[in-house]
């Protein structure tokens, strides 16, 4: 049975998360008081609804309470974000994701009891910081704190050498998951395993040790 998703607020943010999960074959659910927001993503979702978010009833009518999963992505409406976030929360939804503008928005959706919040102008704004201070970062993943997978184009110095040569895990304090080589790829590489120009490495190691490794 395909997972049924409902985002609320069809924004840039809203409008793309719709669009991932649709795409990805999920039944999505779309809302925005916005006709031209719900025009735009109707051909793309499962359902989409002209409706004001703080509308319960139309809400109810739209059959966002039975989905599995909740995003509300409304934009710099605070409190309009809260008060759908407790009639969600009062209907029982099970999971809920919330965008939030900032850190004191973030904590009232946590103590209001919303699974997952996020901040995607924050998160944009760090990945580029790192993206800048690492040299060649295609992609991040924190994994734990202080830690994250790196994704980056293989330094010029480090190629043309095995990782048994390189040594990466004692000199830098890094792992090499995977080496991509255009079509090819190499999961848990071994230690004559060679670096080459051109190559794509997926690293596990702190942003410290990465920039270090790619400056």
């Amino acid at each position: 049975m395909r997972k049924v998703f409902g985002v609320i607020g069809l924004g840039k943010f809203g409008y793309h998360v719709a669009k991932t999960l649709a795409e990805a074959g999920a039944e999505v659910i779309a809302v925005d008081k916005d006709p031209d927001k719900v025009k735009k993503i109707s051909d793309l979702v499962t359902h989409a609804y002209i409706a004001d978010a703080l509308d319960e009833k139309a809400l109810e009518e739209s059959g966002i309470f039975t989905a599995d999963t909740v995003v509300i992505s409304i934009g710099v409406n605070i409190e309009a974000s809260i008060l759908v976030a407790v009639i969600l929360l009062g209907r029982g939804v099970r999971e809920i994701v919330a965008k939030a503008i900032n850190p004191l928005h973030g904590e009232v959706l946590r103590r209001l009891g919303v699974s997952r919040v996020v901040y995607p102008e924050m998160e944009m704004g760090i990945k580029l910081g790192r993206s800048l201070l690492i040299g060649g970062m295609l992609e991040e993943i924190p994994f734990a704190p202080g830690y994250s997978i790196f994704e980056i184009k293989a330094p010029h110095r480090i190629t043309g050498r095995t990782l048994k040569e390189l040594d990466l895990r004692k000199k830098y304090g890094i792992t090499v998951l995977a080496i991509k080589r255009g079509e090819e790829v190499i999961v848990n590489p071994s230690a004559r395993d060679e670096i080459r120009g051109g190559d794509v490495l997926l690293i596990l190691g702190s942003e410290e040790k990465i920039a270090n490794l790619s400056g």
